[in-house]
C-alpha cells in the first residue's frame, strides 16, 4: 500500500468496481478545497479516486453506499461538530474498549478520538458500524471498523494489524478494502458473523 502514489492498476481497478450508482467525481480543485480546509493530504488511491472517478455510491461498499468525501452517516452524533481531520487517529493495533479494565465512562473521550480524529467516514455498515480511511496518524491509509464495542483495522480476519501479509488482497487501504467487497468476500471472518 502507497498513500501518497496512486497506481495505474488501482485506478482502473476502481474504475472497473464502480461502473453504476456513482455520483460525479468531484474534481482537483473541489479536493483541494476540502483538504485545505481540514489540513490534510488526503491518502492515495482515494484521493484520486474522489477527484477523478466517484463521490460517493449507491453500491457499497459498504452496505449503504459508498458516501460522498464530505458527508457523514445520518444522525451521526452531535452532526459532527467534534470532528477534527488533523488531529492523528490514535490507534496503530485493534481495541475492544468494552474490554477496557476501566468503565467505558472513563475513557469516553479516547473512544470519542476514535470516531472523530484523523479519518473521513467511507460510509455505514448498519448496527453502528463505520467504516472510516485514516488520513491522519499511524494508520494514514488504512481503512478501520468503529463500532459499537471497539475498532478493529480491515483484514482477512480482524486479529490481524495493518500491514501484515495476512490480508487478502495485499492491501489494508482502500483500494484492498473496494477489492475485497468486488470479489464478493465478507467483510468478517466466520467466528464474528
Amino acid at each position: 500500500m502507497d498513500a501518497d502514489h496512486a497506481r495505474a492498476a488501482e485506478l482502473d481497478a476502481l474504475r472497473g468496481a464502480f461502473t453504476t450508482g456513482c455520483a460525479p467525481a468531484l474534481g482537483w480543485d473541489a479536493v483541494r478545497v476540502f483538504e485545505a480546509e481540514h489540513g490534510i493530504v488526503l491518502p492515495e488511491p482515494y484521493r484520486t479516486f474522489v477527484a477523478e472517478i466517484c463521490d460517493g455510491s449507491t453500491q457499497g461498499p459498504p452496505e449503504w453506499g459508498l458516501l460522498p468525501l464530505a458527508s457523514l452517516p445520518d444522525g451521526w452524533r452531535g452532526g459532527g461538530t467534534g470532528r477534527d481531520l488533523v488531529k492523528p487517529f490514535p490507534l496503530a493495533s485493534r481495541w475492544i474498549w468494552t474490554d477496557h479494565p476501566r468503565p467505558v465512562e472513563e475513557i469516553q473521550a479516547e473512544i470519542d478520538a476514535v470516531s472523530d480524529h484523523g479519518s473521513v467516514i467511507l460510509g455505514d455498515e448498519g448496527c453502528g458500524m463505520y467504516w472510516h480511511l485514516v488520513v491522519a496518524g499511524p494508520s494514514r491509509g488504512h481503512i478501520w471498523l468503529v463500532f459499537e464495542d471497539g475498532a478493529v483495522p480491515f483484514g482477512a480476519e480482524f486479529d490481524y494489524e495493518p500491514g501484515e501479509a495476512a490480508f487478502p488482497h495485499g492491501d489494508s487501504g482502500f483500494a484492498g478494502w473496494v477489492k475485497h467487497w468486488a470479489a464478493g468476500n465478507s467483510w468478517f471472518d466466520d467466528d464474528d458473523e
